[in-house]
């Protein structure tokens, strides 16, 4: 009985050393392959942030090698400056009162308001005097601005041109009188420094948004339409820049038509008659707000159904209220814009002015500079979020 006892014990004994045996080695398995998971998460996750550090890193690089591309010299751009200026009011004007005119286009533009509050925000810091005339879109009236100005005895003058030839004889004067001219947005002749946009950079800038929505949510298989302005010569490249940009980022991508069309109602009917003959168009994009925003009502029109529409990108660049006001509504198919930070643009136009003053000599020649407007994309996501243009009233 002893005997028979002892076996007994020893039987138990070695079936709970082996089923601790087994439970050792699954723990032992367990932890290995939570190590093993842990380490390819690890792994995915530094592989995902390389490969968007190295994306942000070469888009940033790319940007940067474009920017650097361009010409910094107004003259070496092909731009008309002056050889020579009078600098007697400009050193005067050291340590003295300083007046500025400001000569816009059109004040209705929200654009040109933002560059306005630019503008005002530098002269009260620097206790600069402000004086802006709104030309209406009238050529012979802003002329007569200029010739106010000049005869007022202004320090500078900053303005955007309706007809750049129209202002040629007058900026002349200016030049031999020692007032500093300033051009922004579009080019005024004979200026002592230009800030204006590149316009094949910017058509890349809108591309990019677009093209990013075709990967993201198309797979990279999108039906383009561009809604350019191709009917404006000097803009031409900036839709160029477009089309570049979606066939680079987007190899699988189709550009089924590119029209120009730079207001709402162009854009409307140009949207109208490409979804008829292409109903499998999904992405329209424009050289502006104005073009894209009329094909929005055209799509909004077709009845599309809600897997469509959720997927459907209309885009544009400018960053006008309409566009903002847009985004935000339920539903809206209006996915981006591109910010060209007016309200920079008026700062920096002051500055170039305080610069001139500070060094009481004007600058011409291979002396006179060109800068670029900064270009910033916004989502509709950001809009959701608060986005604001800065400077925007």
């Amino acid at each position: 009985m002893k005997k028979v006892l002892a076996i007994l014990l020893t039987l138990a004994i070695l079936l709970t050393l082996g089923a601790c045996a087994k439970q050792s080695s699954g723990a032992a398995e367990t932890t290995t392959a939570a190590a093993e998971t842990t380490t390819a998460a690890a792994e995915t996750t530094t592989a995902a942030a390389a490969e968007t550090t190295t994306a942000a890193a070469a888009e940033t690089t790319t940007a940067a090698a474009a920017a650097s591309a361009l010409p910094t010299s107004a003259k070496e751009a092909g731009y008309q400056v002056p050889e020579k200026c009078s600098d007697d009011l400009i050193k005067a004007a050291k340590g003295g009162s300083i007046t500025i005119g400001m000569s816009i286009p059109q004040l209705a533009n929200p654009y040109f308001v933002s560059v306005k509050n630019g503008v005002q925000k530098k002269c009260d810091e620097y206790g600069y005097k402000l004086v802006v005339v709104d030309a209406g879109y009238d050529v012979n009236k802003q002329v007569s601005d200029f010739e106010n100005f000049l005869n007022q005895g202004v320090t500078a003058v900053i303005a955007c041109p309706i007809d750049s030839n129209a202002l040629v004889d007058i900026t002349a004067k200016m030049n031999e009188a020692g007032v500093a001219v300033i051009s922004f947005a579009q080019i005024v002749p004979n200026a002592n420094a230009y800030f204006t946009i590149d316009e094949y950079t910017y058509g890349t800038a809108i591309g990019k948004n677009a093209a990013n929505w075709i990967n993201d949510k198309l797979g990279g298989k999108g039906n383009v339409l561009i809604i350019s302005q191709d009917n404006v010569e000097a803009v031409v490249r900036r839709g160029d820049g477009i089309q570049d940009t979606i066939t680079q980022m987007c190899p699988n991508a189709v550009i089924v038509d590119r029209q120009a069309g730079d207001n709402p109602d162009k854009g409307m009917k140009i949207a109208e008659d490409v979804m008829q003959a292409h109903p499998e168009v999904n992405v329209i994009t424009g050289n502006n707000d104005a073009g894209p925003l009329g094909a929005v009502e055209a799509i909004k029109a077709l009845n599309l159904d809600q897997a469509t529409m959720d997927n459907f990108y209309v885009g544009g660049a400018d960053a006008t209220p309409e566009a903002i006001a847009k985004m935000k509504e339920d539903g809206s198919i209006y996915r981006a814009t591109v910010d060209i930070t007016p309200f920079n643009t008026g700062k920096n136009c002051v500055d170039a002015i305080k610069g001139m003053v500070d060094a009481g000599t004007l600058a011409v020649g291979g002396d006179v500079k060109v800068s670029y407007f900064d270009m910033v994309p916004v989502t509709q996501e950001m809009v959701l979020n608060g986005w604001k243009s800065e400077g925007a009233e």
